[in-house]
Formats: structure tokens, C-alpha cells, sequence
């Protein structure tokens, strides 16, 4: 299993990336650490996680399992910030970055973060002063890599030019919502400037809150799950088309609909490694055999026919 690079930086990792969002929310702590033990016995290390997940429950699991496998050499720990976390507590201006990032370290049980994320644009405040901030924590040694989450190519641009003009570290890899429905988000503008500037790209929702394991076929499935009321805009013609591709491929290979949606994902040019959750150890071993899944090139095109 290749490792794969994230953008120009030194990182590199297998090509999946645990979602850390159900820390503390559909994973509770106790099962959290057999999954993530799991997780690392597979031969994965990258973790995303976020301040705002479970409001900083998330982070403090994840800090709680670093110390009591004393494995943070072994793994990398990505997080965001950004996200409002309580009233006038959000954004990514230089003072609240720095407030947040030490809030983050607190909570992981770290003196580090691998990649440090600003969640999602903030057209409040200047690039100069976010990458700035940024910049700061790099050569403090208290982030090693910064990356970015729902920006557009226009925004990535924009922040290039401004790290270049201030010798400012840059943001290396984007967290682009991106799977076999939601494509407009990423390909196109986006997906070819990440691919010409070396950006990383690690998307998320990569199964769509569930929708492409094949659990949401109807109205009556969404109550089976909290994650539900997400799946909802998938119940369309779109949806059903892209569900029946997958069933298709399912006959022949074999596999899961998750493990078949996941080894698209992973081969669409320009990604680094999606990003997938799991609650339980058997979930968890379907993603690992999912970005280990090569598709044929009918089966590729027929699942990409289907989500247009």
C-alpha cells in the first residue's frame, strides 16, 4: 500500500484518513480506542479531527488515547479550527488561531500538530494576518503543516500569492467535501489547481454520511441512524442511479458498496486519501479494504457515469 504525500511537505501517510467527527458523539470513548487501536494495527496513522467536533470531545479522546498508548511518534493528528465554538468564538484572526491551537495541544495531550486546518474561509479577516498567525506556530514548532477545508481555487490563489510576497508557510492540502454525488464542490477549477500546485487534497463526507454504503434507500431508512437527517438530500434520482452503479459492481466484485464508493474516491486524480469514519472494528477493517480495492476501468466509468 503506497504512501502518498501531502502536497509539498515532508508528510506522508496510507491513503486513509480516519474521521474523528464521531468521537464522543456516535463513538463513545470506550469503543473509541478499540477502533483507533484497530485503526494503527492496519497500518493507517493519519487522524482528522476538528476543535468544533463534540466541541472539543473529539480532541480530548484522541489525547486520552495518545497518552495511554504513548504512540504519538507513530501517528499524525490533523485538526481545524475556525468553526464557532461558542458565541464571538470563531474565525481565524492571529489572536484566536493562537488562543485556539494551545486549546487544541491542551485537549490532545501534545506538544504538536501535524496538519493545522483552517475549517472554512473567514472573509472577515485578511490572509495576510491568518497565514501570519500560521507562520508563527510553524516556527514555534507547535504545527508542523497548515492546510485549508471548504475553500475554492480562487481562495487557494489568493492565499499562495499572499505566502509567497511574505515568505509565509503554505497551505498545503485542502479538505474539499467530495464523493461519488457531490462532485462540483471539487472537480473542475478546484481539482486542477490542487493538482498543478502540488496541494493535497483529503476529502470528506467521502461516503456521503453513509448514503453510498447502501443503509438510506427510502424515507424510512433515516430514522435508523442519527446521521439520517444528512442523508436526506441523497434520496433522489441522482442518488438511486449511483446506488444501483454500485450494486452492479457489487454483484461482480464482491465488495461493499462503502469499499466500492471509497476505491473510486481514492483514484480520482489529485486526491490524497479521503477521509472515512467507522464505529466499530468490522466497519473499520471495510474502509481498510475499500482504499485497497482497485476497480476496472468499466466499472470506474460506469460509477462516474452515474453520478453526473
Amino acid at each position: 500500500m503506497a504512501k502518498r504525500r501531502l502536497g509539498r511537505s515532508d508528510i506522508e501517510f496510507e491513503p486513509l484518513v480516519f474521521g474523528g467527527n464521531v468521537f464522543g458523539w456516535t463513538l463513545p470513548e470506550e469503543q473509541a480506542f478499540d477502533v483507533l487501536d484497530a485503526f494503527v494495527e492496519a497500518g493507517f496513522t493519519a487522524i482528522d479531527t476538528a476543535d468544533i467536533y463534540g466541541k472539543g470531545k473529539s480532541e480530548t479522546i484522541i489525547g486520552k488515547w495518545l497518552k495511554a498508548r504513548n504512540n504519538r511518534a507513530d501517528v499524525l493528528i490533523f485538526t481545524k479550527v475556525g468553526s464557532e465554538m461558542a458565541p464571538g468564538q470563531k474565525g481565524l484572526k492571529a489572536a484566536y488561531i493562537k488562543e485556539e491551537v494551545e486549546a487544541s495541544l491542551k485537549r490532545l495531550q501534545t506538544d504538536y500538530i501535524d496538519l493545522y486546518q483552517s475549517h472554512r474561509p473567514d472573509p472577515e479577516t485578511p490572509y495576510e494576518e491568518t497565514l501570519g498567525a500560521y507562520d508563527d506556530l510553524v516556527r514555534e514548532g507547535k504545527v508542523r503543516v497548515i492546510g485549508s477545508s471548504n475553500h475554492t481555487a480562487e481562495m487557494l490563489q489568493e492565499a499562495e500569492a499572499v505566502s509567497t510576497t511574505n515568505g509565509y508557510v503554505r497551505y498545503e492540502s485542502e479538505q474539499p467535501e467530495y464523493n461519488l454525488y457531490v462532485r462540483d464542490r471539487f472537480e473542475g477549477a478546484l481539482q486542477e489547481y490542487c493538482i498543478h500546485n502540488g496541494v493535497g487534497v483529503i476529502p470528506y463526507f467521502s461516503l456521503a454520511a453513509g448514503f453510498l454504503t447502501g443503509k438510506y434507500r427510502s424515507a424510512a431508512d433515516l430514522a435508523q441512524s442519527p446521521r439520517g437527517t444528512r442523508v436526506e438530500r441523497y434520496l433522489d434520482d441522482k442518488g438511486m442511479r449511483i446506488l444501483a452503479a454500485l450494486d452492479q459492481v457489487a454483484e461482480h466484485t464482491g465488495a461493499s458498496l462503502a469499499e466500492i464508493s471509497l476505491a473510486w474516491l481514492v483514484a480520482q486524480p489529485g486526491v490524497t486519501a479521503p477521509i472515512a469514519s467507522a464505529t466499530s472494528v468490522s466497519q473499520l477493517e471495510s474502509l481498510v479494504r475499500g482504499v485497497q480495492l482497485e476497480l476496472d476501468a468499466d466499472d470506474a466509468m460506469a460509477l462516474t457515469e452515474a453520478g453526473k
